[in-house]
């Protein structure tokens, strides 16, 4: 019970961890494509070398599936690149909020990418969702609308990296696929800086503070959490996993009030729709969970 219990505190500290990257997304004084560029990089470089020392083989079951994670790859990108920048554009707490709408994506992805069966009350929780969205969005301004728009984006893009890693993974090792999207998705995005004419010099101007929060972003928040969670998933189980992870917005948002100061930027309208958000989706975990122990007692 108490190694269970070490499990536990374990996985929230990594999900304490991820809901941190928001916070980094306003500390690293760099442009939101800049931080991604080194994020990628860094997390790449790691994996890597931590793969190589444990003897890992480089192998993908298919061409087919190779082009998929290829594809997959630039979800990742473009998740990432819009996530910090709905953080510069707003706030950070605005940011994750949006990324809790994930959920609503995969509501309709599923049936789609994964052949399931569409679900009544994933929509009505999806219209929770929305009609908390207008709720919170009742006094922004112009920019925070844009930012509104831009995380939301985020959060389609996260939901479709997941539902088709989900698909990749049943057939390939969950290690080679996350250093291949790594991978793509920083050249991709060197090629991009490439073509507006903005990979020079100026992505190594930094301070010395902004490298070592990119190096504790790259390592601590991507690389090493990847592969704690891996484990934990085996340890604990994915529902227990997925359920705990939804903790993330509460992380992000007190740690924005605590070192950013957002409560002074935020009204009680958003505290409000931030608290359905998070309950609507830990309801649909746990209403997932009874449904599926639910369909496992049917064929008893």
């Amino acid at each position: 019970m108490l190694k269970n219990l070490r499990h536990h505190i374990l996985l929230h500290a990594i999900i304490f961890l991820w809901g941190f990257t928001g916070i980094l997304g306003k500390l690293i004084m760099l442009d939101s494509m800049v931080i991604v560029w080194w994020r990628l990089l860094i997390a790449f470089v790691a994996l890597w070398v931590f793969l190589k020392i444990r003897k890992w083989k480089f192998q993908v079951y298919s061409r087919k599936q190779l082009f998929g994670i290829i594809g997959v790859g630039a979800f990742v990108g473009l998740h990432w690149v819009t996530f910090f920048l709905a953080i510069q554009l707003s706030t950070a707490s605005l940011a994750i909020l949006c990324l809790s709408t994930a959920t609503l994506h995969v509501a309709w992805l599923e049936p789609i990418i994964m052949k399931k069966r569409f679900l009544k009350t994933e929509f009505v929780f999806g219209l929770l969702i929305i009609a908390a969205l207008i709720f919170v969005s009742g006094d922004f301004s112009s920019t925070d609308y844009l930012a509104l728009f831009v995380g939301l984006l985020s959060a389609l893009f996260a939901s479709l990296f997941s539902v088709f890693n989900a698909r990749l993974v049943q057939t390939n090792k969950s290690s080679t696929i996350s250093l291949i999207e790594f991978f793509v998705a920083f050249f991709l995005l060197s090629i991009y800086l490439i073509a507006k004419g903005d990979f020079n010099s100026s992505l190594f101007v930094m301070t010395a503070s902004d490298f070592l929060w990119l190096l504790f972003l790259g390592i601590v928040c991507t690389s090493f959490a990847f592969l704690v969670v891996v484990d934990l998933v085996k340890r604990l189980g994915a529902f227990t996993v997925s359920l705990s992870i939804n903790m993330e917005p509460v992380y992000t948002i007190v740690l924005a009030i605590v070192i950013l100061g957002e409560n002074q930027l935020l009204n009680y309208k958003f505290y409000v729709g931030a608290i359905i958000i998070v309950l609507v989706v830990v309801a649909n975990g746990v209403v997932k969970y009874y449904m599926k122990v639910k369909a496992l007692n049917k064929l008893k």
